[in-house]
């Protein structure tokens, strides 16, 4: 399972899937800036992880955005008037043992 920025999402479901795993996305939100994302869910066996986990490292890759200060969660008077530097991206990912797996 794996949780990233609807920017990464395609990509990687896109290499995900010319490489033959399956892979499901779900939209989803939350985070820091409340900005979309999704959820990936792909069921591979367990000598496939460390192929999947790189190709998530590289579809996935965090970055710095700036977004003015009045943009974030927390607008206040005291803080800051220049661009606030925020990272972005990147990717949660959950590695899950399945005990059962059926497909109908």
């Amino acid at each position: 399972m794996v949780i990233t920025d609807d920017d990464s999402a395609d990509s990687l479901i896109g290499e995900l899937v010319d490489r033959g795993y399956p892979a499901t996305k779900v939209s989803s939100t939350g985070g820091f800036l409340r900005k979309g994302s999704a959820t990936i869910l792909s069921g591979v066996g367990t000598e496939d992880v460390d192929l999947v986990l790189g190709i998530i490292r590289t579809e996935c890759q965090a970055r710095t955005e700036y977004l003015p200060a009045q943009a974030t969660p927390f607008p206040d008077a005291a803080l800051p008037r220049e661009p606030i530097e925020v990272r972005v991206g990147g990717a949660i990912v959950f590695v899950l043992p399945v005990e059962r797996f059926l497909k109908t």
